[in-house]
């Protein structure tokens, strides 16, 4: 009987391993643009009296944004 040992990470080697790092790095940067996008557009939309609640103004939507 084989058995298979799931604890263990798979580890690629060599070339498979880059492209599957540039391929990780691509979708991550890819996925945090499109949160500080929709960051930004949410926040774009509220009144200045709704931003000025949650201590924000016109602004500050580029700055919060960014940090996603």
């Amino acid at each position: 009987m084989a058995a298979f040992d799931t604890s263990r990470p798979f580890a690629a080697t060599g070339s498979a391993s880059r492209i599957g790092t540039v391929f990780v790095n691509a979708f991550s940067a890819f996925a945090a643009w499109n949160d500080a996008r929709m960051t930004r557009r949410s926040l774009e939309q509220l009144s200045d009296r709704e931003l000025d609640d949650i201590g924000l103004n016109r602004g500050d939507i580029d700055v919060v944004a960014s940090r996603f």
